[in-house]
């Protein structure tokens, strides 16, 4: 069966990996600075809903962590051991940050929002309080802006809409930057919802309802993305139009008359395996072949950089049965 492997002067498309760890290091120092200013707004104002969002930062750090492990271990190149790379292990680090944002976010908020309701607090100063949360905006702020930057580029280059792009990229590190950083702004708004209602009414009914909220909010963003990631791990082709493209191209060599069967199977951001049962031209030689599916590689590779490995198997097409007996 020919098979081709990508070449090192082969198009590798890493510029989307190297972008990816710069947004999730940004995302890193940004998070570790406000947990730490939350936890004390939240010890001196005596706020759960604070001290929520401060769990939050410290789920959101311990998340991005990881999704910096899986950006660094899906690179490693492919051995004998792993003969198809390490791209999975990207969604493997991936669903254990989400479980993170669950364990370490949503279920503390949601605990401590519903024994602020049952038993109540006094409300403290919430002066500090607002402060942190000012700050904490203004940086999560910056930091969700350097991710939807790279979305949104990467959507124009796949000239998809930005909403498309979101719910359907294979690059899931970023997908979890941008989804944690839009829920801390939310959060924050929450919390300081609950600061507020607890300073005009006295009651802490509000500050407890404000980390309930929150916590929900981090349940469907631990949903969200481990859902994401889990369907990458079973195994996720192209798109069904990236599909017919690659059909397409391959029809297009000399010496192809159809395409079988075709498997595509999505192992990270700019990582495809393409795998085909091809019917050559019955007259073309065994050289004929063999240029062909270079020529296949080649043109597949440079419409779509992300594919890495094709393999092609020539199988004739099927004869039609015969009639039955009169």
């Amino acid at each position: 069966m020919p098979s081709s492997e990508p070449s090192p002067t082969g198009p590798v498309h890493r510029p989307v990996t190297d972008e990816s760890l710069g947004t999730v290091l940004v995302a890193v120092v940004t998070n570790l600075g406000i947990a730490a200013a939350k936890a004390v707004g939240g010890v001196v104002s005596g706020s759960s809903a604070m001290l929520s969002e401060a769990a939050h930062s410290v789920a959101d750090t311990v998340t991005e962590v990881m999704l910096l492990a899986s950006l660094k271990r899906s690179t490693k190149p492919a051995d004998e051991a792993h003969p198809l790379g390490y791209g999975p292990e990207r969604y493997i680090w991936a669903l254990l940050a989400s479980i993170a944002t669950f364990v370490g976010g949503a279920v503390f908020a949601v605990y401590d929002g519903i024994h602020t309701l049952v038993h109540g607090e006094e409300p403290g100063d919430p002066t500090l309080s607002y402060a942190v949360l000012g700050l904490a905006f203004l940086l999560e702020g910056y930091s969700l802006l350097v991710a939807w930057r790279q979305v949104k580029g990467e959507a124009a280059r796949m000239a998809a809409p930005v909403g498309l792009y979101v719910k359907h990229t294979p690059d899931t590190a970023v997908k979890a930057v941008l989804l944690e950083n839009a829920a801390a702004l939310i959060g924050l708004a929450l919390a300081a919802g609950g600061l507020l209602g607890a300073q005009l009414t006295g009651s802490g009914a509000y500050d407890g309802v404000a980390s309930l909220l929150i916590g929900l909010l981090l349940v469907w963003v631990a949903w969200e993305l481990g859902r994401s990631n889990a369907r990458y791990l079973v195994g996720r082709p192209l798109p069904a139009a990236m599909r017919a493209e690659v059909r397409e191209e391959l029809l297009s060599v000399l010496h192809i008359e159809g395409v079988l069967e075709l498997t595509t199977l999505v192992q990270g951001p700019a990582e495809v395996l393409v795998a085909a049962k091809v019917d050559f031209h019955d007259l073309a030689s065994a050289r004929q072949v063999e240029a062909a599916c270079e020529d296949a590689e080649a043109q597949l590779r440079e419409r779509f950089p992300a594919i890495r490995r094709v393999y092609l198997d020539p199988t004739p097409t099927p004869l039609p049965p015969p009639p039955p007996p009169d």
